[in-house]
């Protein structure tokens, strides 16, 4: 099962807000209200707000 943590290790970060980034490039709806068109400030956004629907899977 993912595992639910308050903070991503930057590695996590980066792997979570770049595969969203590519999901709305390639046409995703955008789950926020935003001014911004470049899909990786969309993404930053997104994880920032704990709107991005990407769970990481650690093993124990």
């Amino acid at each position: 099962m993912a595992e639910k943590r308050d903070k991503y290790t930057k590695y996590e970060k980066a792997r979570i807000v770049g595969a969203r980034a590519l999901q709305i490039a390639a046409g995703a709806p955008v789950l926020i209200r935003t001014e911004e068109i470049d899909p990786i400030e969309i993404a930053m956004e997104e994880f920032e707000s704990g709107n991005v629907p990407i769970t990481v899977k650690r093993k124990k």
